[in-house]
């Protein structure tokens, strides 16, 4: 047995999880997390919320609140979205806990008592209305390399460019939206040049024994061959951990200082009587845990070279084993980003698909951005579930219970050991349980080497070899004159479904748990073991044994209808529309949009806009910014479900005219048919304000 621990990049409590982080980072530790429980290693699995650093402050100054109150709030939100999905954590910490403080303090002190740090004087910009140093995040400029002039003093996210704040054309404080000045300061560098060489040997060494992605290997061997530069481990801010030594009065650890400690400092909270044999060097390296972390390709640098240039400073720790970082997920076609709100958050996903976990797990894992960028789209996410999961791995599962109810009164039938299949049973038996040994050996070793994409595919190839041994030897047709051999075949697809559902646990936990409970079973009834050679193999312990009565057959995954993909394509249309009016602010400030491309009149005439009056007004239930509106159009009264809740509560709007289109076709929005819109303007501030006639004119009046 051996000893893992599995950290998954700590999230930063700035705002909520969308589908690119789960795709990026854990969805594919908790793959292989379960899949090492699976086999009964003793693993540990780790993450929390990462807690200080600028966005944080930024987040708090733009809200009004205090950065205490900002993580508190996202630290639930993550940490619940995590549990509803289905990520099983050891435990899920945060790095303003005291034991975090406590231990990168220690970590800290570690490496100045030893004299690793090196203190300089450098320039840094200061806003003198604010009266503080600004860190990268707090500056913005006009990049150089593409001139977009929104660019962030350490990256420009138009072009992906790394920056330094001084490179920065024009640059402003987003404090005072004043430009800086340069101001000497002291702050405390780790020398990363001195560690280059071990850093790159370590690196090597990890990528031929253990075979690193090769987007993570070029990535380290880029920076690395370039040289490694010092780099401060603390700032000058008044949100973090305060740096223990003398000197330093309002300065804090640099974020990513703290933010890989806080994998040890959880791990503390978890384990606190022997939590140093996951971390620290054993007396036998044989018996060291083999440390493995799952990240984004953006944390690459912090988790391969600076982390282990810390690590070894300190000398007391574990280095990684793997970081086997994904790439990016782009969402139709366009890069997934938290600022413009374009994304698929997963709360939002779990409220409007409830109770459909495994679905996205498996869509998610099936374009798993391994090695190269890849796309998110509804209709592929539709047409996955639909035509696999539904029609694939779902029908064949209820279709064998069926037939067991069927043909053997819901008892698992005798296997008839000595009874013998015709040729053509024989060949399709054969090519059935080769297909399935073949398909489990090879999804075992893509687990193994972090290949989650592939190993997903050899898993439903299990479901496709039952389902093509069914229609080879039609049960139903042989029912007529042969009991015996049908209850052979059924018993065969018993134990299939038996190894899907093991098979299953580390990708879809939710649908392994649904045919375990078909099946009557629980999951202690199935065990994992290892053949002679040490090659990971699975035996299942002989548990559906003739006579034993299995549970009801149920529907595991249910059609996603298009109006569910409508609903979805009309939520990013509506978000693609602020970005633009959003973007367009930015670029023009006061200035007006131009004007949309030219209609003709008959496009305006098929417009039917009509004046009404609001007569009820209810918020929607888990919907922040929807509100259910009753509305006397003159011609009737209908309910419309309009996204204003931001702007107006319901109990204030009650007898406001409105402008209503009145023809639009009905919607279905969080299951509420909507029949119409109501025509909104919005002011330069983003404010939403009715448009509404300068005269009382009656409920049905035209607008042409």
């Amino acid at each position: 047995m051996s000893r893992y621990t599995i950290t998954a990049a700590l999230p930063y409590a700035n705002g909520p999880l969308h589908i690119g982080h789960i795709a990026g980072a854990y969805l594919p530790a908790d793959i292989f997390v379960r899949y090492l429980r699976m086999k009964g290693e003793d693993v540990i699995f780790v993450c929390g919320t990462d807690e200080h650093g600028v966005p944080i402050t930024i987040k708090a100054k733009k809200e009004g609140i205090t950065p205490q109150q900002v993580v508190d709030k996202y630290h639930e939100q993550i940490r619940d979205a995590f549990k509803t999905f289905g990520i099983d954590f050891d435990i899920f910490s945060r790095t303003t806990n005291k034991v975090h403080h406590k231990t990168a303090q220690e970590f800290f002190r570690n490496l100045y008592d030893k004299g690793i740090f090196s203190e300089e004087v450098t320039e840094q910009f200061y806003d003198a209305k604010e009266n503080q140093f600004l860190a990268d995040r707090y500056i913005t400029g006009t990049c150089p390399k593409c001139g977009n002039e929104n660019a962030y003093g350490d990256q420009c996210e138009k072009c992906g460019s790394t920056l330094n704040a001084t490179d920065l054309i024009n640059p402003r404080s987003t404090l005072s939206g004043e430009k800086p000045e340069l101001k000497k300061t002291k702050n405390w560098f780790l020398p990363l040049g001195e560690f280059n060489d071990r850093v790159k040997e370590y690196i090597e060494k990890a990528n031929i024994e253990f075979g690193w992605k090769t987007n993570v290997y070029g990535q380290c061997m880029s920076w690395l061959n370039q040289g490694l530069q010092s780099r401060a481990m603390t700032r000058d801010l008044n949100w973090g951990i305060p740096v223990p030594v003398d000197g330093a009065d309002g300065k804090v650890l640099y974020v990513w200082f703290d933010a890989p400690i806080g994998y040890i400092s959880a791990t503390k909270e978890l384990r606190p009587d022997d939590w140093e044999k996951y971390w620290k060097k054993q007396p036998d390296p044989k018996d060291d845990a083999r440390l493995i972390e799952f990240i984004g390709k953006d944390n690459i640098v912090f988790h391969c070279i600076i982390f282990p240039a810390m690590l070894m400073a300190h000398g007391e720790f574990i280095l990684p084993e793997n970081v086997p970082a994904n790439e990016f997920l782009n969402l139709e076609g366009h890069k997934l980003s938290t600022s413009r709100n374009w994304a698929v958050w997963l709360h939002e996903y779990l409220e409007a698909f409830p109770g459909r976990e495994d679905e996205l797990r498996y869509v998610l894992t099936s374009i798993a951005p391994e090695t190269k960028d890849s796309d998110f789209s509804w209709k592929d996410y539709q047409a996955r579930v639909n035509n696999e999961l539904a029609d694939i791995l779902g029908n064949y599962v209820k279709r064998v219970i069926d037939l067991v109810h069927r043909y053997c009164d819901g008892k698992v039938p005798s296997s008839h050991p000595g009874l013998i299949y015709t040729f053509k049973e024989a060949e399709a038996n054969a090519v059935f349980k080769s297909g399935v040994e073949e398909s489990s050996r090879k999804m075992i070793e893509c687990i193994e080497r972090y290949r989650f994409r592939e190993g997903l595919t050899h898993l439903m190839d299990i479901a496709r070899a039952g389902n093509k041994f069914l229609a080879d030897t039609e049960p139903w047709k042989l029912i007529k004159t042969d009991q015996p051999r049908v209850e052979k075949i059924l018993f065969e697809s018993l134990q299939n479904c038996l190894d899907l559902a093991f098979f299953m646990q580390p990708y879809l936990p939710h649908t392994s748990r649904k045919i375990l409970k078909q099946l009557n079973l629980k999951e202690e009834n199935i065990l994992f073991e290892e053949n002679g050679n040490g090659n990971s193999y699975t035996n299942l312990k002989s548990v559906l044994v003739e006579g034993y009565k299995i549970g009801e057959s149920e529907v595991m995954f249910k059609k996603v209808e298009d109006s569910q993909i409508d609903d979805q394509f009309l939520f990013l249309a509506a978000r693609q529309h602020i970005n633009s009016v959003n973007e367009s602010k930015l670029e023009q400030q006061s200035k007006i949009s131009p004007s949309k491309p030219e209609i003709v009149y008959d496009d305006f005439s098929k417009m039917d806009i009509r004046i009404g009056t609001i007569l009820e007004a209810v918020k929607v239930p888990k919907a922040d910014k929807l509100l259910k509106l009753l509305i006397d159009t003159g011609i009737d009264k209908r309910i419309v479900v309009s996204g204003i809740a931001e702007y107006y509560k319901a109990e204030n709007i009650i007898g406001q005219k409105v402008s209503i289109l009145v023809n639009l076709a009905p919607r279905k929005i969080k299951g509420i048919e909507s029949q119409g819109m109501i025509l909104m303007a919005e002011d330069l501030s983003g404010k939403l304000v009715f448009v509404t006639p300068s005269e009382d004119v009656g409920n049905g009046s035209t607008i042409s």
